[in-house]
Formats: structure tokens, sequence, C-alpha cells
């Protein structure tokens, strides 16, 4: 396993640091949902989609990924971010942590598969070093799929629920949460947390959207405290929609959820009947203002 030293490491993470912040207005497109496992090609053909759409993605990266995603996000830093795709259960997942800092990484996920639930004690030393680094957490919830249905597998959509993460949420109060696919298919589940949540978001990616296409009505039911004066619900927090942000999924190469997703999130949010102003803060400007916050609290502990 390869191993890197800090003072390596450290023009990657300033090279992402730097564009942050000369980049001084939102891009258009934030996609926190890209998964990469080392696919020939791929990088470049996400590049040209970021490119076209004036987007950041977020690029979920296994260790056999590592060394190519590290060096083409440290050379387009102004279109990829870079999250560990670490597994909650290996014996050297702190080690893993540490050295996907070391290379600029500001998150860890998606998260999935444990062998016990979340918020499972066992776990907390890796939230603890998550919180250390300013990392974001993005989380699998819900149902999963099962890719060789042969195959014996230790996984239970059980341990993954959006509920799972409502302690994670309030035992690291400063720890940006994302949950995949709104608890799929337990979204009210998942919106009440995230309404008392205020560091929890939630993606729409998957299949949700897909099946409730005919009914995308139904979300208003689910985000339904906007304008609410009630002491049943947090006063004077952003539209109820805000707690959602946007993944698109792709993963295995294949790109078509890159565009479609974004279709079917639009479809769905003008069948709801948000505004254009709170569309453009899942589609960008809530994760802008989540990454520019983090990369203030990189800067204060790094003294740059």
């Amino acid at each position: 396993m390869l191993r890197f030293c800090k003072w390596t490491a450290l023009p990657i993470l300033l090279s992402v640091s730097l564009t942050m912040v000369a980049q001084t207005t939102p891009p258009k497109l934030i996609d926190v949902h890209e998964h990469y496992n080392g696919e020939p090609g791929v990088l470049e053909k996400l590049l040209a989609k970021l490119d076209a759409a004036d987007g950041i993605g977020i690029l979920l990266t296994t260790p056999k990924g590592f060394p190519e995603a590290s060096t083409f996000i440290k050379e387009h830093s102004n279109r990829f971010i870079g999250f560990a795709d670490i597994k909650l259960d290996d014996a050297d997942v702190l080690q893993e942590i540490d050295r996907f800092h070391e290379a600029g990484f500001r998150g860890l996920g998606e998260i999935s598969s444990s062998l016990k639930n979340y918020d499972d004690r066992s776990y907390w030393p890796i939230y603890d070093r998550a919180a250390k680094y300013h990392m974001i957490l993005l989380f699998h919830t819900g149902a999963v799929a099962r890719l060789n249905p042969a195959q014996p597998a230790d996984i239970s959509f059980d341990r993954m629920r959006a509920a799972r993460l409502d302690l994670i949420a309030r035992r690291w109060p400063n720890t940006i949460i994302i949950g995949a696919h709104l608890g799929n298919p337990d979204y009210a589940e998942a919106a009440e947390i995230a309404r008392w949540d205020p560091n929890l978001y939630f993606d729409l990616s998957g299949s949700s959207l897909i099946k409730k296409r005919d009914d995308y009505g139904f979300f208003r039911s689910i985000f339904w405290w906007s304008g609410v004066i009630s002491p049943h619900t947090p006063s004077g927090g952003p539209d109820a929609f805000e707690k959602l942000v946007y993944g698109s999924d792709v993963f295995l190469g294949e790109l078509g959820e890159f565009d479609d997703s974004q279709a079917r999130y639009h479809a769905m949010l003008d069948a709801c009947r948000v505004t254009p102003s709170v569309q453009s803060m899942i589609f960008s400007g809530t994760m802008w203002r989540i990454l520019q916050e983090q990369q203030k609290e990189i800067a204060a502990d790094t003294g740059k």
C-alpha cells in the first residue's frame, strides 16, 4: 500500500485550497455523488461533463482508484474534490483516512455496507478522525443494490437506515453529513431527522425519482415545514427543500445518470413549485457554502 508523507502531499492540498479561494462565484452545479474505482477513461469523460455544466464533482474514490484520482484532482482542482471511499470495518481504516487526508481529500464516502449500525460506538473513532480533519461524511442510506445475487454477503438495509445518522449528527454537531438516496424508501424518516439536524443533508440520487415520476408532488409532504411557525419545528430556517443537495450517483463508468438525474431533479422540483432561488441552492449554493466554510476551517488549522 502506498504511503505519502505530509510534505509531499501538501502541494495537492494547497492547490485545491487556493483554487477554491480564487473561485469567488459558485459554479452552476455541484455533484456530491460521483463514484470512481479506477475505471479507464472515466475521469476525462467526467471532466468534459463538468466543464460543459460549469460544475464541480465530488469524486468518491476507492483505494484502487486513489493513485489516478489524486493526480487528476490536483490537475483539475477547479472541477473535482476528493472523498475517500473507505470501509468502516477495515482494520487499517484510520490509517487509510490519514492517507487520503494527506493527499487533500476533504470527506469520507460513500460509506456503505457496514457490519454494524452506522452509529455503533465502535465506529466513533472514525468519526472523531474525520472531525479532526474537518471532513464531510457521505453515507449510503436505505435499500442497497445486490450486484452479485449468488454471492453470500453480510449486508443489511437496517444497519444503513437514515435514522442511524441522527446520533452521528448530534454527537458531531460541527461535522457536515450527507445521506445518499434520502433513506429510500423511508423518505419521511430521513426528512424529519434532517429537519432538526442543521448539519444533515440528503441527496435524491438512485431510483427514487424514477419510481415517483408520476407523483413528484409527494415530496411536498416530505419537505413540509417551509414557513411554518410552530414550537414543533425549527424557526427561521431556510426552505425545507434546501435539506436536499444534488447527487448523480454515477458508478462503474456509466455516466448517463449525470444528465438524466439532473432532468429528474428539475422535474420533481418544478412539480413541487420550488422557486428558482431554492433550486439554485440545491444544485450548487448549499454545497458551495459548506465547502467554503470547510476551507476556512482547514486554513485555520494549517495557518494558511
